[in-house]
């Protein structure tokens, strides 16, 4: 006999997706599950479509990191073509995607989770928002506003809109940065730097306040991925794979991206849309990974720049070893922004980024590529087959999210363990359990965010389908 706890949808996320808790009679949790309710269909209509027009598409498979998919194709279509970009183009990229990388971590950070570990846990729903952070904290609010705004004013600079800009292509990018862009941004800088120390700051005086937090909210062992330079540093659009196990242990190194599949398996759930990729040679348990800031922070050596090596030091007394609380995601995303603000003050005083030699061209000169970047969060990969006139034959994309799946529905487990007895689901439970999913920052697709008012009906249901109790929101 059990019981099951359903909460649809999960809020403040991107995308569609519930919770799944189940339950013995005698209230405790036995299994959780994350499922993601939704189906694009991606990877199967890009079939046909020439290998040109794939960075065109496929920045619509989400509006939140356009930019993400659209490096990732590009970089397919580089391998497809054989070609190695002008080095202009590649510092383009990465001045891109850093701008990319700073205007999803603040969305995350300042608009979606701050609410929760910032307000409070058992804020009111109606409260438990953007507006209600505002409220309480409206120089924070606006503050966080502005900083992701910075992020997509560089987007806009290099391709001419924040979302969906049409610019990356395979051989290279199709524009420099012009000096009133340079002149644009570098206004931004000052205000971009106050603003990250003033959230890790306020990040690092709440950690104590929230020590259940840290050893609840997806605290166990796993196994991290990211890219790295040659010499083990923070990379986020080049380098080789490194896996690192929850001891800090590097177990693999140096991995060629474009090989991923001989150490990544794809596991598929029937209840959820979403797959579940796992390294391989240590099987489906053992290999489940964990993908993006918290890894890429954990993976890597050094930054690469001085402010954000000195957090990086401080970030990594937090973990012995490997940091394994999902909880410094949140951690990880503003040391991350602040190695993007020092790298992008670099770029912009870099001649190569207005150099007009911009593109490599070549034909098909090859039948498959694969293209990897990280995306804000974790590893991206595009998997390109075509025939000789270059039209796609077969598409297969690791998205980072599901890459977290494995921790993802762990991390419900873990929290709701703690803090579900019985029959009574209060709502502040409730909230911690949907955080636990936020500290990921799933991107589900390219749907629309709900800022805490979304309606929410959860019933708690006996062995035979009987409501033994029922919580209604909105």
């Amino acid at each position: 006999m059990a019981h099951r706890i359903i909460i649809d949808p999960v809020t403040r996320i991107e995308g569609h997706a519930k919770i799944s808790i189940h339950m013995n009679d005698d209230g405790s949790v036995v299994d959780a599950e994350f499922h993601v309710v939704e189906f694009r269909g991606f990877e199967k209509f890009c079939e046909g479509r020439p290998l040109s027009e794939m960075p065109g598409i496929t920045p619509r498979i989400c509006g939140i990191c356009p930019v993400s998919h659209l490096l990732a194709s590009a970089k397919a279509g580089d391998d497809i073509l054989a070609v190695q970009i002008p080095t202009p183009s590649d510092k383009l990229r990465r001045l891109m995607n850093l701008g990319q990388i700073i205007q999803s971590h603040a969305l995350s950070f300042f608009h979606l989770s701050a609410p929760d570990f910032l307000g409070g846990w058992d804020t009111p729903p109606e409260q438990r928002n953007v507006f209600g952070l505002a409220a309480r904290h409206p120089e924070l609010a606006r503050a966080g506003i502005r900083l992701r705004q910075f992020g997509q004013e560089v987007i806009e600079v290099l391709g001419g809109r924040k979302i969906h800009p049409a610019w990356a292509v395979p051989g290279g990018v199709r524009n420099c940065l012009t000096t009133d862009g340079q002149k644009r941004l570098k206004a931004w800088i000052p205000e971009a730097f106050a603003t990250t120390q003033l959230a890790l700051n306020l990040f690092k005086d709440i950690l104590e306040k929230n020590s259940s937090e840290l050893l609840l909210f997806g605290n166990f062992p796993s196994l991290f991925m990211g890219l790295v330079g040659p010499d083990g540093e923070w990379e986020h659009h080049g380098g080789k794979l490194r896996f690192k196990d929850s001891q800090g242990k590097i177990i693999a190194d140096q991995l060629d991206p474009r090989r991923y599949a001989e150490w990544i398996c794809e596991a598929s759930n029937p209840n959820s849309y979403l797959k579940s990729p796992y390294f391989h040679r240590l099987g489906i348990e053992a290999g489940m990974y964990r993908v993006g800031p918290l890894a890429r922070l954990n993976v890597c050596d050094s930054m690469g720049m001085p402010k954000a090596d000195a957090e990086l030091r401080q970030f990594k007394q937090l973990g012995v070893g490997a940091v394994t609380s999902s909880f410094l995601y949140h951690h990880a995303r503003l040391i991350e922004i602040l190695a993007a603000v020092e790298f992008i003050q670099a770029y912009l005083d870099d001649p190569d980024v207005f150099s007009n030699r911009l593109r490599a061209d070549a034909g098909i000169n090859n039948l498959h590529g694969v293209g990897a970047s990280e995306a804000p969060r974790g590893t991206l990969f595009h998997d390109y087959t075509v025939d000789e006139d270059g039209i796609l034959q077969k598409v297969n994309m690791i998205i980072a999210t599901g890459q977290n799946n494995l921790a993802m529905n762990q991390t419900v487990k873990q929290i709701a363990s703690h803090y579900l007895h019985g029959k009574e689901i209060p709502e502040p439970m409730l909230n911690r359990i949907e955080h636990g999913i936020r500290c990921y920052d799933p991107c589900l697709s390219c749907s629309t965010h709900a800022i805490g008012q979304m309606p929410l009906r959860i019933e708690l249901l006996g062995p035979m389908g009987q409501v033994l109790n029922e919580v209604t929101r909105g």
